[in-house]
């Protein structure tokens, strides 16, 4: 769509001042359609807010969703874990960026939606897993790099031990009842360079798949 095409420069202008949106980031998001990921009656898929989702869920804004994939500074040979898939449309940057995504969702129906999105995309090298993401993915770890969409109060200690030497983490930490930070946890050796980001508001990650929907 002819506004699609102009939000996506719009946004593409926004992320150039952020320095570490590099050049492989700008090109997955200019080939992942963002209109596939978004609630069909959505003007502007592009625009500064974010979509509600089946199951009472959300999907962060464009602009954050980019920040949230720069702030892994995935390689291509990279193995990435995912907690809370959603739309898909974070798991189709990652994607496009890293080597193999695994990624976790506690809802079947979103699951679902976004592995159809991902085949639209020919995006094969994503594998999507039912589960609340809680306690991570041990079965298919270590990982390169992680991100959760969820917070906590701190970075819980399962994570931790699914991260690959020099493996980075990019999580929400804070309050689930107030404003969180968005913090990259960089693993050098046996301690963590932590790194503040930018403020975000996410929800704690809920217990347990859901049985419904």
């Amino acid at each position: 769509m002819p506004g699609d095409r102009e939000g996506l420069a719009a946004l593409l202008m926004r992320v150039r001042s952020e320095d570490f949106v590099a050049g492989r980031l700008m090109e997955a998001v200019e080939a992942v359609p963002r209109r596939l990921f978004v609630p069909a009656d959505v003007a502007d898929p592009y625009g500064e807010h974010s979509f509600p989702l089946p199951c009472g869920q959300t999907m962060p804004s464009a602009r954050t969703a980019v920040r949230l994939a720069a702030a892994l500074r995935i390689q291509p040979e990279h193995r990435v874990l995912e907690i809370g898939t959603g739309s898909g449309y974070v798991t189709a940057l990652l994607a496009r960026l890293a080597l193999h995504v695994v990624t976790l969702e506690r809802y079947r129906t979103l699951s679902s939606a976004a592995a159809d999105r991902l085949r639209n995309c020919s995006l094969s090298n994503v594998t999507l897993v039912q589960e609340d993401g809680r306690a991570g993915y041990m079965e298919a770890g270590p990982f390169d790099r992680i991100v959760v969409h969820g917070c906590f109060d701190e970075l819980p200690k399962t994570f931790v031990e699914q991260m690959a030497s020099g493996a980075m983490l990019v999580a929400p930490i804070g309050p689930g009842d107030g404003e969180q930070q968005v913090v990259r946890h960089h693993k050098q050796g046996s301690r963590f360079e932590l790194t503040p980001l930018f403020p975000i508001r996410l929800q704690p990650l809920e217990i347990g798949k859901a049985s419904i929907l």
